[in-house]
This record gives C-alpha cells, sequence and structure tokens, in this order.
C-alpha cells in the first residue's frame, strides 16, 4: 500500500477549510494573505468576502446538464448540446452533495477565444467556408463542471501460469555446397508450472465526469488539471461564471473509477509476476477503504450546429489544452481528392507518353 498517497488523501479528506475569496480580475479562488492570484497574477487586497451569488437551477431536456445560472437571467442556451428546451429546478434538496473543492480558471475568456480561433483555423482549407464565427464565437462559454475524485485500497487474489525459460542443444542437418553437414543450434522451451497469490496497492487521482453533458471519453480529451492547486470550496468563488449540478450520482461514477482502477490492477498485477512470462492471468478485486470528493473544475464549452450535426469545443480552464470534432467541406474534400486524381492522371500520361 502507498502510504504517502494514503496519508495524503486523508490530509485532504479532514484538513479544517482555509479562509479565502475570489480574485477580482478573473474570479479564481484565492487565499487570505496571498498577495497575488495565482491564476492570473492580479495583485490583491485585503477585503471582505463577497456574497454568494443568487442562483437558479434549471435542466436542460435534450441533454440531460444541470446548470446553475444567475437568478436574474431569464434565457439560457445549453453550452453542452446548443438547445434552448431548457426547465426551472425546484431550490436544491438537502440531499445534494455540496462541493468540496473548486479549482479555478486561469485561462481568461479572452484567451480562451483566442484558442479556439487558432484550432479551428487549423482546419485549414477543408474548413467550410460558409462557416459563420462571429455567431459561433458568441456561443462560448465558461462552466465549472463536478468530477468526482475517489482514492481507495485495492486487494486482489490472482492465480496464473508462470513460465521459466530453458535451452537445449538441438543437432540438425543441411546442405552446404552439395554437401550434407551436420550443426547444432539452440532452441528455447518453456517449462510452466501454476502460482497463486494476492497483491494489494491504494489508487487515487482518477476524474469521473459528474455531468451527463460531458461524457468520460469527452472529459478524458482535456486532461490532466493541476489538482495541487484546489481550493475549498466557497459559493462566492462562482461569482460571474456559470456551474453545474452533478447528475451523475456517486454511486455510478464510482462504478466508472473501479472500472479504471481495475484496469490499473491488472497491469500491476501482471508486472508484479515471477518467472520470464505468464499466462491465463486472473485478477479477484476487492476494494476497501472508499474515499470521495466532489470538485468543480473549470471548462470552456462552446457548442454548435453546422447542417444538420452538433459540433463542441473544449477547453481545460486551467491548462488551456483544447479538443473538439470540427466540421469538414465535403466539397472541398471532394475537389481536393478530384485535384489529386487528376495530377496523378497527367503524371501516368506523361509517364507513358515518353516511353
Amino acid at each position: 500500500m502507498n502510504s504517502a498517497s494514503a496519508t495524503e488523501n486523508a490530509s485532504l479528506q479532514h484538513q479544517p477549510p482555509p479562509q479565502g475569496h475570489a480574485c477580482a480580475q478573473c474570479g479564481s479562488p484565492v487565499d487570505d494573505g496571498d498577495q497575488f492570484c495565482n491564476a492570473c497574477g492580479a495583485p490583491q487586497e485585503m477585503a471582505a468576502h463577497p456574497s454568494a451569488p443568487a442562483t437558479r437551477s434549471i435542466e436542460c431536456k435534450n441533454c440531460g446538464a444541470m446548470l446553475k445560472i444567475p437568478a436574474d437571467q431569464r434565457s439560457i442556451t445549453c453550452p453542452f448540446c446548443d438547445s434552448n428546451y431548457v426547465v426551472d429546478l425546484p431550490t436544491t434538496t438537502s440531499d445534494r452533495q455540496p462541493p468540496e473543492f473548486v479549482l479555478g480558471f486561469a485561462v481568461t475568456p479572452e484567451q480562451a477565444l483566442e484558442k479556439f480561433r487558432k484550432w479551428l483555423k487549423s482546419g485549414g482549407m477543408f474548413r467550410p467556408g460558409d462557416l459563420q464565427l462571429a455567431k459561433i464565437e458568441d456561443k462560448l462559454r465558461g462552466v465549472y463542471l463536478p468530477f468526482w475524485s475517489f482514492s481507495m485500497l485495492a486487494q486482489s487474489a490472482w492465480s496464473a501460469e508462470i513460465g521459466e525459460y530453458w535451452y537445449r542443444t538441438e543437432t540438425y542437418t543441411t546442405s552446404e555446397n552439395g554437401k550434407t553437414v551436420t550443426r547444432t543450434r539452440q532452441v528455447r522451451e518453456t517449462e510452466w508450472w501454476p502460482l497463486r497469490g494476492r497483491h494489494h496497492r491504494y489508487y487515487s487521482g482518477f476524474l469521473v465526469s459528474g455531468s451527463r453533458g460531458l461524457p468520460q471519453v469527452q472529459a478524458e480529451r482535456i486532461k490532466p488539471y493541476r489538482l495541487e492547486s484546489l481550493k475549498r470550496y466557497l459559493p462566492y468563488f462562482l461569482a460571474g461564471w456559470l456551474s453545474e449540478e452533478y447528475s451523475v450520482e456517486r454511486d455510478e461514477a464510482l462504478a466508472i473509477c473501479q472500472q479504471e482502477f481495475g484496469l490499473r490492477e491488472q497491469k500491476n498485477v501482471a508486472s508484479f509476476m515471477p518467472g520470464d512470462t505468464h499466462s491465463s492471468l486472473a485478477v479477484t478485486i476487492d476494494y476497501s477503504d472508499v474515499n470521495s470528493d466532489l470538485i468543480l473544475l473549470p471548462v470552456y464549452l462552446l457548442s454548435y450546429r453546422y447542417g444538420d450535426k452538433l459540433f463542441r469545443f473544449l477547453l481545460n480552464g486551467q491548462t488551456g489544452k483544447a479538443a473538439g470534432d470540427r466540421p469538414w467541406s465535403r466539397k472541398r474534400i471532394g475537389m481536393a481528392v478530384a485535384m489529386g486524381l487528376a495530377v496523378l492522371l497527367v503524371i501516368a500520361l506523361l509517364y507513358f507518353w515518353n516511353r
């Protein structure tokens, strides 16, 4: 068991919440006493905590995302699916788990917009010429999204066939210069025997998306986050930003996490095997000492429709890592293919002409 990881996780779970405030420049959380914001570097003035912003909760009936928006905002386009079909939700009930940690935005909206433009232009000549960028860019939104973070002890019982290599000398005949000659060579053999054992390791650091609007496979595209910058959650950290309540429950997220940790445990057990090779490895895993944290992480979202398809751009609001799917112009791709075939045809004709 990794005792250092266990100790670190325990301290994360039980440390008292420090006092802090939101940076007036970028809105990222800053500890009291810090002279500069860790995200944008802006100088900090000692001031009383601002009050938490008044919000209301809505649910997108198209993709299932559950957002918190400013109370005075009467209309919203879902940043996940570009849908206007949203409905108000009742006041949050007491059984909803509040966030425990938050990671502030280090990328400003202006920087995020510039990164989107650069990313989209990287599509080159195959980007549709009728794509109206001005209307698309207005859809860029910075959102605090919920993620579940788990740590747990995996204890495994395993069984396998272990192989040890040994070599025997083999005599053979061959023909050289019309004569039959005798030669020897080393042939590798494998001796197998069954073996059973136990293995354990402490796992942590895998983030599971708590958002129906951002499936896990897409969340992986903008990882990793530098979690050493996490702050204890306080409501006013979200002032000026959209945020989403978790729509993936803890138990569902736990199952996803344990599937990932199970793959890691399989690899670790395999690397632990003695001998020269192994086969028929079977691993049975029991998890214990499960701890969880609900974390809000910064993400820029831009969803738009081109033709009859939905496209989405994602940007890690801390590191600036971008991902997404671009629309492609079938007409321009077809023209490029036709030009390529025409060039090949000309080359072929010139070749046969000059023979």
